[in-house]
């Protein structure tokens, strides 16, 4: 016996040839569509992730921007524009500056002995895309800060180098329980790589 299950499909975007502010206008609509109320986003130097805390304003969405872990490309050093965090928080979004689960000690681990299981897995994850595996990331780091509720539906907005390129629909857990982490819904992504 077969069980029919329906679900709500939204088409896949392909944003090969998009611009940000296209990749978060899709992003917004699926978020008011979907009643979602966290947004998390990916942002090295903090230009993406004011671009998110400023379309997402007139929604009154948690907006969790999560930024490289301070000291990621050099002892001490912060990739994040200082300025920039401040006006985020003056949108009403959060920064985020973590520990990221597929790097820092996982990277120690992989340069000392050539194997990490963490890289498995955010290889695997790239194989949809660089993009995807940041999504499956940065809605963990969320959850392990306190600023995403685990077991929920939120959307995460991430990209592949500079800007966003992709936006999927993840069931948020903690790093700890990193395989309750749910993509429900892949709304856009790149196609080619």
């Amino acid at each position: 016996m077969y069980m029919v299950i329906a679900l709500s499909v939204i088409n896949l975007f392909n944003t090969d040839d998009m611009e940000t502010n296209d990749v978060l206008q899709i992003a917004k609509d699926v978020c008011t569509e979907r009643k979602v109320t966290d947004v998390i986003v990916a942002s090295t130097k903090g230009s993406t992730g004011l671009a998110v805390a400023k379309a997402f304003k007139d929604l009154q969405a948690n907006v969790v921007v999560v930024a490289h872990s301070v000291g990621f490309r050099g002892a001490n050093t912060n990739e994040f524009l200082p300025d920039t965090v401040a006006e985020i928080k003056a949108q009403g979004g959060t920064v985020l500056f973590s520990t990221m689960p597929f790097h820092t000690i996982n990277d120690a681990v992989r340069a000392k002995t050539g194997f990490s299981t963490s890289t498995l897995i955010a290889d695997t994850l790239r194989m949809m895309g660089q993009g995807t595996k940041v999504c499956v990331e940065i809605v963990a780091m969320a959850c392990d800060a306190g600023l995403v509720q685990s077991d929920k539906a939120v959307l995460a907005i991430a990209g592949t180098g500079r800007g966003a390129d992709t936006v999927l629909l993840i069931k948020s857990a903690n790093s700890r329980r990193f395989f309750d982490l749910k993509i429900l819904d892949v709304i856009a992504k790149p196609v080619t790589l």
